[in-house]
């Protein structure tokens, strides 16, 4: 379901702009359809009001919790069951953060990420983001939307596009902390400057190297670390944002000196901050997290060469359940893993 098509249901039964606008907010919100010192009979339509308990059933279904996943770290990872029976995974994070999934699986195919194993199956509508976030909200308080779970955000650009708006609008969270993260689609430095809400970038970078950045994500664009980097300083300069770039940490595939050196070479200097997360382990996929002491050495090394750098715990390392791990589990799969020689 689109945003737009709930607007235009409201409107079909006599809704002016402000209970459009109520409507939405209350949702969005996680809040009774009848907040507010006012009843709804003396302002709203009577149509409306009377169809109001269908829509808020329907906005309510469109994302039910299936399993919740607490953690030690004080996060919670959220299977997410929508109206077709697919699930997605939301995380809630410490300090009021939510991880939003944009896809129902996910069509870049990075060989660390289980979320990717089966491919896109479908994308998910602005209305079924935007009720994570409600059904989040209803669990405790949220301030702030990473889109970071399953999918490529720039692969449903539209919906994640319109989804932002609401949230950054009548959701009332701020513009900067919502935060689009992608492997680096050009149409994201065309599509996020015009925007009337201009959210923060994640740039997926993982490696320096243009070769073993193919090989990582066998379907991302194929536009280089330099060019990646100079498009998010663009966006930087434009919105006044830092980039926050994302390195997934693989033992023997990215830790090493010579990335580090390039790292320094594309990043010092830039309105940047490099987030370093250690690999979240998957079954059945070769990869290993490096020590927590070797990532924090590349975090404080790079910090002192002056890339401002931040070591990532990724988040509910004690229930297993990296993104993409929940729904696998709840329909599983051999995945068929890719080794680097």
């Amino acid at each position: 379901m689109q945003i737009e098509a709930i607007r235009q249901r409201l409107r079909a039964l006599g809704a002016k702009p402000g209970h459009e606008q109520r409507v939405l907010r209350l949702w969005s919100q996680a809040l009774p359809q009848d907040s507010g010192s006012r009843r709804l009979e003396d302002f709203m339509p009577a149509p409306l009001r009377a169809e109001l308990p269908a829509i808020t059933a329907e906005l309510e279904s469109l994302a039910q919790l299936r399993s919740e996943h607490p953690a030690q770290d004080g996060s919670a990872r959220l299977l997410v069951e929508l109206v077709d029976g697919q699930a997605v995974e939301s995380v809630l994070l410490p300090r009021g953060g939510l991880c939003v999934s944009s896809q129902v699986g996910c069509a870049v195919g990075c060989v660390f990420c289980m979320t990717g194993r089966d491919g896109l199956l479908r994308q998910l509508g602005s209305a079924e983001i935007v009720a994570q976030v409600a059904l989040a909200r209803s669990l405790r308080p949220v301030n702030k939307v990473v889109f970071m779970g399953m999918g490529e955000p720039a692969h449903n650009l539209d919906n994640v596009m319109e989804a932002i708006d609401l949230l950054g609008t009548v959701a009332n969270i701020g513009h900067k902390s919502l935060v689009f993260s992608t492997v680096g689609d050009p149409r994201v430095f065309e599509r996020l400057p015009r925007g009337r809400v201009k959210p923060a970038l994640a740039l997926s970078l993982h490696t320096t190297r243009a070769e073993l950045r193919t090989r990582l994500l066998p379907r991302a664009p194929k536009i280089s670390p330099q060019e990646l980097v100079d498009e998010g300083e663009r966006y930087a300069r434009a919105t006044g944002y830092p980039i926050q770039y994302q390195w997934t940490l693989l033992e023997g595939i990215n830790d090493s000196e010579e990335e580090l050196d390039g790292i320094v070479r594309l990043l010092k200097g830039k309105y940047a901050v490099m987030n370093m997360i250690p690999y979240n382990t998957v079954p059945d996929l070769p990869y290993q997290r490096p020590s927590w002491e070797r990532s924090a050495q590349i975090a404080r090394t790079l910090h002192q060469r002056g890339v401002l750098t931040k070591l990532r715990q990724s988040a509910g390392q004690d229930v297993d359940a990296g993104c993409g791990q929940l729904r696998a589990r709840s329909a599983p799969r051999q995945a068929q893993p890719i080794i680097f020689t």
